[in-house]
């Protein structure tokens, strides 16, 4: 099966012919089971959820903290958010696990490489796992798609735990594979659909922070899942004109699809917008990571104003074009020239 094939695969066409004899005793044992009725992820939407009022963010104290490695929040029945604790990793990214009837998707595996550090893989299963049991599904049947947003480390750094888990596809680590890996002809532009069994996930291409970057959206939530292209914090933009064209998709996207909310990878700003210096393990009052549609329509108008590296902060988030990676944000701001 090729890359593009499994986007639209449904498990049961693929099963292997069997004889007619098998056929009747796979009937019976069929009968005797009640088989759960599909999960309905096109009405009602957008699907209610809630974000959870205060994140784990770390502690003063790397050493002292009692926190999960990660923590796990049910947005709702379907849609699981996880977060790196940041007593683990300065950059505590968020990582959406999508739930559709056929297919689980994870997006961004955070910063940790050997299970025996901290267990993502052990996590993403008992969700998987909680998931099944809610809804009367068998967890092996259900395949896991491994995927992020951008090739930075503290994207894809853990997808190596899943490397033999069964029933277990994973985004390769180059260009050519991210693409590929999405049946893709026409990066950035062109727009393909996962199909999760049931739901339904927009997928395209959206560089500018790096090259190799894709936006998500879930049409089930209707949240727009932006990776670190546009997030509260400082949005490092490596390629001003590719990120500008990028912004000019997402508002594209906007005007002609329902956004519940606009979700970032990580939070780096307060709730009062004060910037949290690069490299912190400890954010006690940090801004929540869903924006709005107004928050983005205001920092492409911004965006519209800029002709020269430098740091421009919109409101919610900063804006640092071509500025060196680890800036700080201060009351002047580093600019090039």
């Amino acid at each position: 099966m090729d890359r593009r094939t499994f986007l639209t695969y449904n498990a049961v066409a693929a099963a292997i012919p069997l004889s007619g004899a098998a056929l009747a005793g796979l009937a019976d044992a069929a009968s005797a089971a009640v088989r759960p009725m599909p999960i309905d992820f096109k009405s009602n939407l957008p699907a209610a959820g809630s974000f959870p009022s205060k994140w784990n963010c770390g502690s003063p104290s790397c050493m002292d903290n009692t926190d999960p490695p990660v923590q796990v929040h049910w947005y709702n029945p379907h849609t699981a958010i996880l977060r790196q604790n940041k007593a683990y990793s300065y950059e505590a990214p968020f990582a959406p696990l999508y739930f559709g009837n056929d297919r689980v998707l994870l997006l961004d595996e955070g910063f940790v490489q050997l299970r025996n550090d901290w267990d993502l893989r052990g996590v993403v299963d008992q969700c998987i796992e909680d998931w099944c049991r809610r809804n009367g599904r068998d967890a092996a049947s259900l395949e896991l798609l491994v995927a992020f947003s951008h090739l930075h480390v503290d994207h894809f750094a853990a997808t190596n735990q899943f490397a033999d888990r069964p029933n277990t596809r994973y985004m390769g680590l180059t260009h050519e594979e991210m693409v590929g890996f999405w049946g893709m002809t026409n990066f950035p532009e062109e727009r393909v659909t996962l199909d999760l069994g049931g739901r339904d996930i927009l997928i395209w291409g959206s560089p500018g922070h790096t090259v190799s970057e894709f936006a998500y959206y879930d049409s089930y939530t209707q949240i727009l899942y932006s990776g670190d292209m546009f997030y509260r914090g400082r949005c490092y933009i490596t390629f001003w004109e590719l990120w500008f064209d990028s912004m000019t998709r997402l508002i594209q996207f906007c005007d002609t699809h329902p956004v519940a909310h606009i979700m970032g990878c990580h939070v780096e700003i307060s709730k009062d917008n004060q910037d949290y210096a690069y490299g912190m393990t400890y954010q006690p009052d940090e801004a929540p990571v869903q924006m709005t549609v107004d928050d983005l329509r205001h920092a492409y108008e911004v965006a519209k104003t800029i002709t020269k590296p430098g740091i421009y902060f919109t409101g919610k988030v900063y804006l640092c074009n071509q500025t060196r990676a680890t800036t700080t944000i201060d009351r002047n701001p580093y600019r090039y020239g």
